[in-house]
């Protein structure tokens, strides 16, 4: 094919904002024709939304404040509080690297360690259903899994984990991503500040008041135990010791206190029976010596311990009843006729083009 035979390139017309408004403003003439279905619409919408609003179940809202008082987080506390008002994080700086040292508590509380740990507390006084059964139940989950089971029954989450099916965990590995994707969220109230907000929103009242107030004491009791564990195990090893040595030395004083007796009705030519009461008076001033030390060590530890320990202070727990979630009947309306008359301007449109 020679160049004056090769078809010349196809003609693209020039952009202009001014034909894509006019053509948008016919589109809009086009589908103000259809007056009639757009009324239809209207109303269709409305009712539509007035119904979703009507069948949609209320959901609560548990709201938790608490702060974490650890005194030997508080290094770099007053350069972080000024590094704050200017948009800088110094939480780092002569603060602590526990578990909970700056944002790590927002991660921690998220962990599924802890979520499921709290699922498998008791919900009622008597233990017989836990949270996990109940949330199950709450939200239907129960007889939507009833295809997995391979008794035909509903599977429960008793309290026991030890004998736990393969089935249960993946289950309750289920509920847990369910909670964390929107129905479970912490947040920190002030950057300057320590004070720490969870929320907790479910479908039923007591269980979402109990899920975020005991999901508070799993992290609490995970920190405690794992920033002090060392010392507590010191602390323990020392009171063992200081145990069995108190138990030696008592045996001991009652050893002497017989060898003495022995000593005043013994015959003075045995000088054997001297070096006795003196092997066993030495005995138990050595004795008396270590444990007093043993437990000078002991009391030094426990105020270690003390002064370790950190606390988290519940500051505003959720009380019944708590804050009740509807979707408005007006909010429900309004978004039931945009989508509504979006969907027909769409279906209009298309069909226009089509034909």
């Amino acid at each position: 094919m020679t160049p004056q035979q090769q078809p010349p390139y196809p003609y693209e017309p020039e952009f202009s904002v001014k034909k894509l408004i006019g053509d948008r403003f016919n589109d809009f003439k086009y589908v103000f024709n259809f007056k009639k279905g757009l009324a239809l619409v209207f109303i269709g919408g409305s009712l539509l939304g007035a119904l979703a609003a009507w069948v949609s179940k209320p959901t609560y809202t548990a709201k938790l404040t608490f702060v974490i008082d650890d005194s030997k987080s508080t290094g770099g506390g007053g350069l972080s509080a000024l590094a704050g008002q200017f948009g800088f994080n110094l939480d780092g700086i002569g603060g602590s690297s526990g578990v909970l040292a700056g944002d790590n508590v927002q991660e921690l509380l998220k962990s599924y360690t802890l979520i499921k740990g709290t699922l498998l507390t008791p919900y009622d006084f008597k233990g017989t259903q836990s949270l996990a059964d109940r949330y199950a139940a709450v939200y239907k989950l129960d007889k939507k899994w009833l295809k997995h089971s391979l008794d035909g029954k509903i599977t429960r989450f008793p309290l026991d984990t030890a004998h736990y099916s393969r089935l249960q965990d993946s289950l309750l590995h289920e509920m847990t991503i369910l909670i964390l994707n929107g129905e479970f969220g912490i947040a920190k109230t002030d950057k300057k500040l320590g004070f720490f907000e969870v929320n907790a929103t479910m479908k039923d009242e007591r269980l979402a008041q109990l899920f975020c107030t005991r999901m508070i004491k799993q992290a609490t009791d995970f920190y405690i135990r794992t920033k002090t564990s060392r010392l507590r195990n010191n602390v323990n090893r020392l009171q063992h010791r200081a145990d069995s040595i108190g138990s030696i030395l008592t045996r001991k004083t009652y050893a002497l206190s017989s060898a003495n007796e022995v000593l005043l009705d013994l015959n003075p030519a045995y000088t054997s029976a001297n070096a006795n009461v003196e092997v066993k008076e030495r005995d138990k001033i050595v004795l008396n010596t270590v444990f007093s030390e043993t437990v000078k060590n002991l009391e030094a530890s426990k105020t270690m311990l003390a002064q370790e320990t950190p606390t988290v202070q519940i500051v505003d727990a959720p009380e019944l009843p708590l804050k009740k979630n509807r979707l408005k009947y007006s909010v429900a309306i309004l978004t039931g006729i945009i989508i509504s008359e979006i969907i027909f301007c769409f279906y209009i449109l298309i069909f226009r083009k089509r034909t």
